[in-house]
C-alpha cells in the first residue's frame, strides 16, 4: 500500500492585478477608420475588410493598452 504524506498543504497562487498582463482592447474598422494615429495593423485590417466578402472581427489595439504608472 502507499501512504498518504501527512501535514502537505497546498497553497494557492492568488491572482493579484499586479501578476496579471495588461490587455489591449479589440476595436473593430470603424474605430480604425476614424483614428488619428493608424498603426500597421489597423490598416492591414481595413485593407483585408475593403475585399468583397470580407467579415472582419476586430483586431487588438495598441493605442488601448491602459498606462502603467
Amino acid at each position: 500500500m502507499a501512504m498518504a504524506a501527512k501535514g502537505k498543504t497546498i497553497k494557492k497562487k492568488k491572482a493579484s492585478s499586479e501578476s496579471q498582463r495588461p490587455q489591449m482592447k479589440i476595436v473593430t474598422s470603424d474605430v480604425c477608420a476614424v483614428c488619428k494615429t493608424p498603426c500597421d495593423r489597423g490598416i492591414s485590417y481595413l485593407a483585408r475588410l475593403s475585399l468583397p466578402g470580407a467579415v472582419g472581427n476586430g483586431v487588438p489595439c495598441v493605442l488601448t493598452l491602459p498606462v502603467r504608472k
